[in-house]
């Protein structure tokens, strides 16, 4: 399992067991063959309740799916919308769709996470992003009421049971309950949307900001920032880049590139203050092609030299 380590799983977990203690061979699934895709499942109550006095774990939508039973209050922030739980619910996450979870302190449910492998065609008879809870174009919370709630649950604790099995088939099994899942959430009502539209800009620059946050602080030599363009931050937010400037520089007055750049250089002088990374190492994790490339941005970003800032820091 050390390949997790440089994909969005990788950090999902990462964030996970920062936030719990345990240990990563502990949280990773048993069993799962690699040409069935990744499924794993968790009590919020474990996680949530320890990350409440670490860091916090971050549900912004990555390349993975997930499905979340919340019990309690809680809000959900998508770009242009916000829809705000007071009981229980069904939520979908998916790689199109980024989102924002603020769960109350008294947090309870649970989720599953799971990859498109997982739900092959092949396996499931299914094609995950053709499906209406999955394209995007909505906002995948459903509120559930007493009846369904407990028939939710029932079906994750049976995810529970199964995982922690030797049955030999056990993920043939859970791939059945993931998509009872989905059929119960295509089956009911959307929840309402609250604050829509006219806050987008707000809610699009924040998800923007808390993505940029994420790629950093970065802390071996071996680390690469993953997003470094304005287009690279569009995709993942799942909006045209184009909208995504018009917003950013509504909002903040800045272009995208130039967030991103001076988010870069803050970095950038950090690195340079106080590690002994090399310059190529530096550059190299900030992904630029060469040390001059580096060089060159810095004296754009800084008006002076890499080598002179660090000797002046030193100084």
């Amino acid at each position: 399992m050390a390949t997790l380590k440089s994909n969005p799983l990788g950090e999902f977990y990462q964030e996970l067991t920062t936030c719990t203690g345990d240990k990563l061979d502990t949280v990773l699934p048993s069993g799962i063959q690699k040409d069935i895709g990744h499924f794993n499942v968790f009590d919020i109550g474990a996680v949530w309740e320890p990350a409440q006095a670490k860091p916090a774990v971050s549900y912004a939508c990555r390349s993975f799916y997930k499905i979340s039973l919340l019990r309690g209050r809680s809000r959900v922030d998508y770009p242009d919308a916000t829809i705000h739980i007071e009981d229980s619910a069904l939520v979908f996450s998916s790689p199109k769709l980024p989102h924002q979870w603020a769960p109350d302190p008294e947090q309870k449910g649970h989720f599953c996470v799971f990859t498109a492998e997982f739900l092959l065609p092949a396996n499931s008879g299914v094609v995950l992003d053709e499906l209406p809870i999955f394209k995007g174009d909505r906002h995948p919370v459903f509120k559930l009421s007493a009846a369904d709630s407990s028939r939710v649950e029932a079906q994750f604790q049976r995810m529970h049971e199964e995982m922690a099995s030797d049955y030999a088939y056990k993920y043939d099994l859970l791939r059945t309950y993931v998509l009872e899942l989905i059929h119960l959430g295509q089956k009911q009502q959307p929840a309402t949307v609250l604050h829509p539209a006219h806050s987008g800009a707000a809610r699009l620059t924040s998800l923007f900001i808390e993505l940029l946050e994420r790629q950093f602080p970065l802390e071996t030599p071996q680390q690469r920032l993953l997003l470094r363009t304005a287009k690279d931050y569009a995709d993942h937010l799942a909006v045209h880049v184009n909208h995504l400037n018009k917003v950013l520089k509504e909002t903040t007055g800045r272009t995208t590139t130039d967030l991103i750049g001076s988010r870069i250089a803050q970095e950038s002088k950090a690195l340079l203050r106080q590690t002994d990374w090399t310059m190529a190492e530096i550059a190299d994790s900030l992904g630029f092609a060469d040390v001059a490339h580096f060089a060159n941005f810095f004296k754009r970003q800084t008006a002076v030299a890499p080598g002179a800032f660090r000797s002046l820091a030193v100084v």
